[in-house]
């Protein structure tokens, strides 16, 4: 299967499912000095994407107050990172959207309910930052990732024939028309 971008659109951020996490682990916001934690997750769990040195001062920048209000760590047992996601913003001519950016937990720690907890409380944060949407960003070779935001309710971005091309290669009865999501 070839590897393409997609992107999702959660059109409201009202009513956010919420998901309890599961006994003994927590979330705790960015503390300066968690950009090794960051590198650490990431390489760990997505080895489509290179992550030379310097790749989290590039996507974050230097400015910490931001990374404080927005990056999230989900902690495991022994209060040790093990997971991340980043309710971060794009601009846009329409002005800033809110962006589910960078989600990624250990792979020792996937498929224990920890993903959906993760991600209502990205989009919470968003949502109490201001935004009335959500987007992300991901490819077609992240099935179960792709399959985890479908049922949080993100839908397809189909903007282009070649993103209406990408889905299809992985959801063959996509019904969404040109223009949708």
């Amino acid at each position: 299967m070839n590897n393409r971008p997609v992107a999702m659109a959660l059109p409201s951020l009202a009513d956010i499912p919420a998901y309890a996490l599961p006994d003994g682990f927590a979330l705790r916001d960015y503390q300066p000095g968690d950009a090794r934690h960051w590198m650490r997750i990431q390489q760990a769990s997505d080895r489509l994407t290179v992550f030379p040195s310097g790749f989290f001062r590039r996507k974050f920048g230097v400015d910490n107050a931001p990374l404080v209000a927005r990056q999230l760590y989900l902690l495991g047992p022994r209060a040790q990172p093990i997971g991340t996601a980043t309710a971060w913003w794009e601009d846009t001519p329409e002005g800033a959207v809110g962006l589910v950016h960078w989600v990624a937990i250990l792979p020792t720690y996937q498929g224990q309910g920890l993903a959906r907890p993760l991600l209502s409380v990205v989009c919470t944060r968003l949502a109490a930052l201001g935004h009335r949407s959500a987007r992300l960003r991901t490819s077609t070779a992240r099935v179960p990732a792709i399959n985890l935001y479908l049922r949080f309710g993100f839908q397809p971005i189909i903007d282009s024939p070649a993103a209406r091309d990408a889905w299809r290669s992985i959801l063959p009865d996509l019904k969404y028309p040109l223009g949708s999501f």
